[in-house]
């Protein structure tokens, strides 16, 4: 079997000399805390602490990059561990990770056979590459790991040395996990909550009215009209910021702003709940409501994210049958200048606001997000995410970048993964990644060694919780 052994250097430059100083630097932070302040993992995991079910349900079925990928080979989501039409998967976890290690050479050259090398060999000590060979012995092995107690969710975020972990809520969702875990005195980590209200945006959506329904059951205000909607959605941004939550996070298709006035918000609003809606007005609604939770965050002060460009559930008959999420989300091309200026013209100044902007479209970076982030004191230019968070994506944002915002104005490293033992390889491929930009600048005596190592710290530190106002401490002064 050939052996599974990451290369200390990889990832590093070729050149002799820019591979030393790249080794220089990134040894300065292999070891860093991490600080994830935008992901998917769910908080109510760590609050049981129960050990995880099996090894395809801990690395396979939750991580889309991946099943999206084997799907892409053939392999159908019913052999991925994905229940049907909402019924529990029928397909046990051995048969998962058997697809996986059948089809692990299609990875090789891919950020997910990057993650799963490190992942597979630092995290849980295996020795060989997966194959369908060995695939029985190898799960075996990650059973009889994942049974031992330092192999439970709190042993390994401690050992993943997590500061803070941001995880992605439904405003109508009552945090109770982590208020728990914020109070709990034996969990010394951060786990936060990120208010995320796409899902009141769109009132075109067969779901909205029910949705209104939820927030209104948590908020104990009526969403029966729009300024109900708008008292709720404040009063849960209260609820998130007191459960210790520093930032929002918004998804939609586009990043229109346009205000409405009052009345017609509120006409349209009436509208979508008899049944009457026009597609235009539809349209009209979400961009005021992109623009009316900017102005929400120029008010408490929690740091907006944006994900803008986004085609959601591009393949309908799997969105009906296994659900969003399932790795069908596709980039469409990306607008920031234009679309933002109501937004921008009325809080891009302010010292409240802050807004993170992320895209699928990497033409944006320089074009757009770069030269926003280089005016505007509220705009900061967010990691490369989702199709381009790999080192090859990592090494054309920082060049498209750094030119017009240098480094502070960047969000660190995203890792936006549901796969909770992926985060220390996915940060450990951002710090390799960065060490190997930052050494070419030295090499090239654009920057001093010294102020690359000043520079490698922040980005791993100082950037995202000063980004994300991670220091703002919770209500405990936990």
């Amino acid at each position: 079997m050939t052996a599974l052994s990451p290369h200390p250097d990889r990832l590093f430059p070729a050149n002799p000399i820019e591979r030393d100083i790249a080794r220089r630097l990134y040894s300065e932070v292999a070891d860093a805390p991490i600080y994830s302040p935008h992901g998917h993992v769910d908080a109510s995991m760590l609050l049981a602490n129960e050990p995880f079910p099996d090894p395809a349900a801990l690395l396979i079925t939750p991580d889309h990059y991946v099943t999206r990928f084997l799907h892409s080979l053939g392999v159908p989501f019913d052999e991925l561990g994905l229940g049907r039409d909402g019924n529990p998967p029928t397909t046990g976890g051995r048969s998962v990770w058997r697809q996986l290690c059948t089809h692990w050479d299609a990875f090789l050259g891919t950020p997910v056979r990057y993650w799963f090398e490190t992942e597979l060999s630092e995290v849980f000590g295996l020795t060989e590459q997966p194959s369908s060979a060995n695939a029985d012995d190898l799960y075996d092995q990650l059973v009889e790991t994942l049974g031992r107690e330092e192999f439970r969710p709190r042993a390994l975020f401690d050992r993943f040395r997590i500061a803070v972990l941001a995880t992605t809520d439904d405003p109508a969702d009552d945090l109770s996990a982590h208020l728990a875990l914020r109070d709990d005195p034996t969990f010394t980590g951060r786990v936060l909550p990120t208010f995320r209200a796409d899902r009141y945006m769109h009132p075109d959506e067969p779901t909205w009215r029910s949705k209104l329904e939820q927030l209104g059951a948590a908020s104990g205000i009526d969403c029966g009209s729009y300024d109900g909607l708008l008292a709720a959605l404040r009063s849960r941004r209260a609820a998130f910021i007191a459960a210790g939550g520093t930032a929002t996070d918004t998804g939609v298709i586009d990043a229109g702003s346009e205000p409405l006035d009052a009345a017609d918000a509120e006409r349209i609003h009436r509208s979508a709940i008899d049944g009457s809606l026009a597609a235009a007005d539809a349209v009209a609604y979400r961009h005021n409501m992109l623009y009316r939770l900017a102005e929400m965050a120029s008010e408490d002060g929690l740091v907006m994210q944006l994900h803008p460009g986004v085609i959601r559930n591009h393949h309908r008959p799997t969105f009906d049958a296994y659900g969003a999420d399932t790795g069908h989300d596709l980039p469409d091309t990306g607008a920031y200048t234009r679309p933002l200026t109501p937004i921008l013209r009325d809080f891009g100044a302010n010292p409240t606001f802050r807004v993170v902007l992320f895209t699928v479209d990497e033409t944006t970076f320089s074009r757009e997000i770069a030269p926003l982030a280089g005016f505007y004191p509220s705009v900061y230019a967010g990691a490369p995410w989702w199709f381009i968070d790999s080192p090859a994506g990592i090494a054309r944002y920082r060049a498209a970048i750094t030119d017009s915002a240098g480094f502070t104005k960047t969000s660190g490293f995203i890792d936006d993964t549901r796969a909770y033992c992926s985060i220390p390889a996915r940060h450990d491929m951002s710090r390799r990644a960065d060490a190997t930009y930052l050494a070419t600048l030295v090499a090239t005596h654009q920057v001093s060694e010294d102020d690359a190592l000043g520079i490698a710290r922040r980005l791993v530190a100082d950037i995202p919780i000063e980004t994300f106002r991670l220091g703002r401490q919770p209500p405990s002064g936990r």
